[in-house]
């Protein structure tokens, strides 16, 4: 990884760190390079169990880095409108793509909420599968205030937060407290700031204590089932039981539960 990124690996949980404090780790375009690199790895390593997604110094994330955006507009002056408009939407389709790997590999994604987590930032909180965040966090997707609506931000943040709170938040831009997202579905679990990583070691054993084949089985089904009709819904949730009823694991956990005895 680069400067921008860190990646450490302990007893089946993967840290991954966006590593720009002075930049309040704005989503550059190495950055989000850097973390599909990142996810592509970890969506092959079995031995890896659970991913926490941190934010280094006083920040998590602020979301996309305008300093960088403007900067390359500037480089494109004289282009043709169709030419930076085209730079752009290359830009947040690898946003798109790096948020949707989140979701595409296995293992969960826990997102550890130290700090501000704005615009891009807010959404990368709402894309993971948990988040917990520390009583100190705060959330906004706050584009808006510069003229720029959050449109990408916007559908994670529809997905965890009801419509008429995710619109409003959408067009004033203001700011959530840690308990205001909670309440509001944003995240899982909100601790004091002393006892965020101890929450988050906790969440990730009682995964990792998990059969790992069923784990990334459920999550491949709790997000494609939402996508469907409610029959077609049902339809893939019972042919993933059946499935997963052939599991060598499920096999001997079910035994061992008739049996009582420890698998």
């Amino acid at each position: 990884m680069s400067d921008e990124l860190s990646v450490t690996c302990k007893q089946g949980v993967a840290f991954v760190t966006l590593n720009r404090p002075h930049q309040l780790n704005a989503l550059s375009e190495e950055l989000l390079h850097e973390l599909i690199a990142a996810f592509k790895k970890i969506q092959a390593d079995s031995t890896i169990r659970v991913v926490v997604l941190a934010g280094s110094g006083a920040a998590f994330c602020a979301g996309h880095d305008l300093k960088q955006m403007r900067a390359r507009s500037i480089e494109r002056k004289g282009e043709s409108n169709a030419d930076e408009q085209g730079y752009f939407q290359a830009l947040f389709a690898l946003c798109a793509k790096m948020m949707q790997m989140i979701v595409s590999i296995p293992q969960p994604v826990i997102a550890r909420v130290h700090g501000v987590a704005t615009a891009a930032g807010c959404q990368l909180v709402a894309q993971c599968d948990l988040a917990v965040a520390s009583s100190t966090a705060r959330f906004a997707v706050s584009g808006i205030n510069l003229g720029l609506f959050c449109s990408t931000p916007a559908v994670p943040l529809t997905r965890n937060i009801n419509r008429k709170k995710s619109f409003e938040l959408l067009m004033t831009g203001q700011f959530l407290d840690a308990n205001e997202a909670l309440k509001h579905g944003l995240l899982n679990q909100v601790v004091a700031p002393f006892e965020l990583d101890a929450s988050i070691e906790l969440l990730c054993d009682a995964i990792k204590s998990k059969p790992f084949n069923v784990v990334a089985l459920g999550k491949q089904l709790f997000y494609q089932q939402q996508a469907l009709s409610l029959p077609a819904a049902y339809q893939l949730a019972g042919e993933t039981m059946a499935w997963n009823m052939m599991l060598p694991e499920t096999v001997d956990g079910i035994n061992a539960f008739l049996e009582k005895r420890a698998k």
